[in-house]
């Protein structure tokens, strides 16, 4: 299962919007928002919390993609998160994620004992590639004991 997919089957907000996982990979994670007037604001585009939850998914994506493989000693969790809403997004949205520190930094702070916290960086695009927003989700990984 991929870390979309994960996502998809475990948080209910990713089905409710109908959000595509196109790429997620440890270094890169790729998800759209589709056109959909259901989500729209009071001027037709996406509403400024679909593309929040649009850009967190996108975070949660490679956070699961880079660090999967310390679940069983770990949760990562969403720490805070910041948005910059920076020109007016029409149609579909695409949010792209990707880290702001090396993993092996975090994996490293975790094996001291410590509870390491990251930036994940995102930019939303619309269809013309135009950058719509900004965010930085700041996570961390809990250790389980």
């Amino acid at each position: 299962m991929s870390a979309g997919e994960l996502l998809a089957a475990t948080v209910p907000m990713v089905g409710t919007l109908g959000l595509e996982f196109l790429e997620t990979t440890a270094e890169r994670a790729v998800v759209r928002l589709p056109d959909q007037a259901a989500y729209h604001n009071h001027i037709g585009g996406p509403h400024a919390g679909a593309m929040f939850t649009l850009a967190e998914s996108a975070s949660g994506a490679i956070v699961i993609a880079a660090f999967g493989d310390q679940l069983n000693r770990a949760v990562p969790l969403a720490v805070r998160a910041e948005i910059d809403y920076k020109k007016l997004a029409m149609g579909g949205v695409t949010a792209t994620a990707t880290l702001g520190r090396p993993a092996a930094d975090v994996v490293a702070e975790l094996d001291a004992g410590e509870r390491p916290e990251f930036p994940v960086l995102i930019s939303i695009r619309r269809a013309d590639d135009a950058v719509t927003g900004e965010m930085t989700v700041v996570w961390t990984l809990r250790p389980n004991s």
